[in-house]
């Protein structure tokens, strides 16, 4: 345990970001495999849940809870996903 008083505030801060950044992170995981399972089994609010996967993911870029890049392969593998399925169908 730190005995210097910034020290302390600042495992704080840390606890406190951690939490946020792990809701984020999992929000965004969810509305992925929501977004995946709609496409996969071709239901009607599929583009509905792949909007909002693409939403969550440029939040948690915006956040900085992922990096921008990360953002970007992320809804390249989901469109990517979504165009082949659109193509089977």
């Amino acid at each position: 345990m730190a005995n210097i008083k910034s020290q302390i505030k600042r495992n704080r801060q840390t606890v406190k970001r951690q939490a946020r950044n792990k809701a984020v992170r999992s929000e965004l995981r969810t509305r992925t495999k929501r977004a995946i399972r709609a496409i996969e089994d071709g239901e009607e609010n599929s583009e509905e849940a792949l909007r909002l996967a693409i939403k969550r993911i440029d939040k948690a870029a915006a956040k900085g809870v992922i990096h921008k890049n990360q953002a970007a392969n992320r809804k390249a593998r989901l469109m990517r996903r979504a165009a082949a399925q659109a193509a089977d169908a």
